[in-house]
């Protein structure tokens, strides 16, 4: 086996340029990608309140009625507007990421990037109608 290293004071030491914390603010594609990966605390932050909903409905109705005053407050009512608003930019953000992520191919051809891109789209919309379908029929 081989001694450790042994490093001296007169050792060359590799030249490492300061990043700034803010580097990614430089360049607008950077600023987008950086904003894209901090909007997965808001998809967290919406999978929590469904949590929440869903444990107040199971508690019974005065627990649920309870958890509605409480999203009616201007605090919740602001922060699911933003979590909305960073939850959709997610959405497209991802959706138009999609062709590059996944590569399809059709009879050895690949898939124009504006067609998997506008499946997902059009899945997203008729999910969305159905869903509503479901809540406003009553």
């Amino acid at each position: 086996m081989s001694s450790p290293v042994s490093y001296t004071p007169f050792h060359p030491r590799w030249y490492r340029k300061r990043v700034s914390v803010w580097w990614w603010l430089k360049k607008g594609s950077y600023a987008l990608f950086v904003l894209r990966e901090l909007t997965s605390v808001f998809v967290a932050l919406f999978a929590v309140l469904v949590l929440a909903q869903i444990r107040a409905v199971s508690r019974g109705p005065e627990a649920y009625a309870h958890f509605l005053a409480l999203m009616k407050t201007p605090f919740f009512l602001a922060l699911n507007a933003v979590t909305l608003a960073f939850v959709l930019f997610h959405a497209v953000t991802w959706f138009n990421l999609a062709p590059k992520a996944m590569v399809m191919r059709v009879r050895g051809k690949r898939v124009p990037d504006w067609v998997v891109a506008a499946s997902n789209y059009l899945a997203w919309a008729f999910l969305s109608a159905a869903v509503a379908f479901f809540i406003l029929r009553a």
